[in-house]
């Protein structure tokens, strides 16, 4: 096995109780909460609220199954903008502060988020609106990228090593919890502005309200870490000028191996969020029969259950170590994840709570991973280049996940249709276990080191 590339010496942080530091804790990594769960809220935001209004973006003779790429290429190009978000923002917070990358980054979020709320359709421009719809979503995930990759590094590096766990776990919560949000807002929005038509009340006016209400949940996060939030200790000296280069030591340095170690961890966790999340709705709402307002019910019930989870997770890392946690959950996810995949997409004429109860084991199986991996993925890399290995190594394994639609076909060509969301999670589990395995034991480095 590898060992951890910086010192294991005792944390100062542990050791220093001063309460003007324990105060720069707290604000720190509330901002690194709040931030996590606007970005959480912006990236389910086309998923979900989009969704029924997308008659207003495309000609009104287009095939549905066109619409259907239209839609998944809307939110794969957000995810795409990850990737570039981290590489920008992740050398900024490394060269000049998280702090300002992090505030340049929500002040990004905030801009195009409103500027899509504001897109004339298809009606006003034709095939422009859908354009620029994807190209703020591109942009956007820019930003998005940007914002995980400075703020949550300030986080942790605030955090005392004994709570990284647990703190980790109360910021990647937020995920389950901008869902269940989106998913109520949404299911209140349709009852007020009918959708069906391009000129139905949700297509001209309903879907801006999320979006609008993303954009506002920026700017309020953006005055926090303006007025609260100070920049991580390990980061307030400038950066000598023989500094090497984030980005060249992270491909071409020491770390390469760290960066493709979590690499394969990541590229299976999110393969596995991605099954979850678009296959497991369908799979239910079939099984169970349900009708849109139950599965919407159904699916703030997993999430919330899958919130509780979080902490939880983070916990169990922080006492048995991040190593066996990420072994050990990998395969959770193989075999309790993609069984009860399994079931669902075999099952027909379910009672609601028994579809209910398969939901919200898939669904917290499926995201469990993601309890304690601020914590795992600042913890790989050195202060110097914290940022950038962090946003790179958990944005770049986004590239091949987000193409999830073309590997459910072809295993669907192997095992059936019914099978494939099943199979592409196994993988997927297996991919993180992988990645956990290769890696080294991460919950005592300090995050102070060079």
């Amino acid at each position: 096995m590898t060992s951890s590339t910086h010192d294991d010496a005792p944390d100062a942080t542990d050791t220093e109780q001063r309460p003007d530091r324990s105060t720069d804790r707290r604000r720190a990594l509330a901002g690194g909460v709040i931030g996590y769960f606007v970005d959480q809220f912006d990236i389910y935001v086309p998923v979900i609220a989009l969704a029924p209004a997308m008659a207003y973006f495309v000609p009104p003779d287009l095939g549905a199954g066109t619409r259907t790429v239209i839609a998944a290429f809307i939110f794969t190009a957000t995810l795409l903008g990850r990737p570039i978000g981290a590489v920008i923002f992740g050398v900024l917070a490394d060269r000049t502060g998280r702090r300002k990358a992090t505030i340049i980054a929500i002040a990004g979020i905030a801009v195009t988020t409103m500027l899509i709320a504001l897109l004339p359709g298809y009606a006003s421009v034709g095939l422009w609106a859908v354009a620029l719809l994807i190209a703020l979503r591109l942009l956007d995930g820019v930003f998005l990228g940007g914002e995980y990759t400075a703020a949550i590094p300030l986080a942790m590096e605030w955090t005392p090593k004994r709570r990284r766990g647990l703190a980790s776990g109360l910021i990647t919560m937020t995920s389950p919890l901008a869902l269940c949000l989106i998913s109520l807002l949404t299911l209140l929005l349709l009852q007020i502005f009918p959708a069906g038509s391009p000129d139905s009340a949700y297509a001209i006016w309903g879907w801006r309200v999320p979006f609008a209400l993303g954009s506002l949940l920026a700017v309020a996060v953006l005055v926090y870490f303006v007025r609260y939030v100070p920049e991580s200790e390990g980061r307030r000296q400038e950066p000598s000028e023989q500094q090497a280069s984030p980005l060249r030591e992270l491909f071409l340095g020491a770390h390469r191996r760290s960066l493709l170690q979590v690499f394969v961890l990541m590229t299976g966790i999110w393969t596995v969020l991605n099954v979850t999340v678009t296959t497991l709705p369908e799979l239910a709402s079939a099984a169970g029969g349900m009708t849109s307002t139950q599965l919407t019910f159904a699916l703030v019930i997993a999430s919330l259950i899958s919130a509780a989870t979080y902490p939880a997770a983070g916990l169990v890392s922080q006492r048995f170590g991040r190593r066996p946690f990420y072994i050990g959950t990998g395969v959770l996810v193989a075999v309790v994840g993609g069984g009860t995949l399994a079931v669902l997409g075999n099952a027909a004429g379910l009672g609601f709570w028994t579809t209910v109860a398969l939901l919200s084991v898939a669904f917290t199986v499926g995201i469990l991973a993601f309890g304690p991996v601020a914590a795992y993925m600042t913890e790989r890399f050195p202060t110097s280049m914290r940022a950038t290995g962090y946003g790179i190594g958990y944005s770049l394994a986004l590239v091949l996940p987000a193409f999830f639609a073309y590997y459910l076909l072809g295993l669907g060509a192997l095992v059936g249709p019914e099978l494939a969301p099943a199979a592409l999670t196994v993988v997927g589990g297996l991919l993180a276990a992988l990645g956990g395995w290769l890696g080294p034991e991460t919950r005592d480095v300090d995050m102070h080191g060079a």
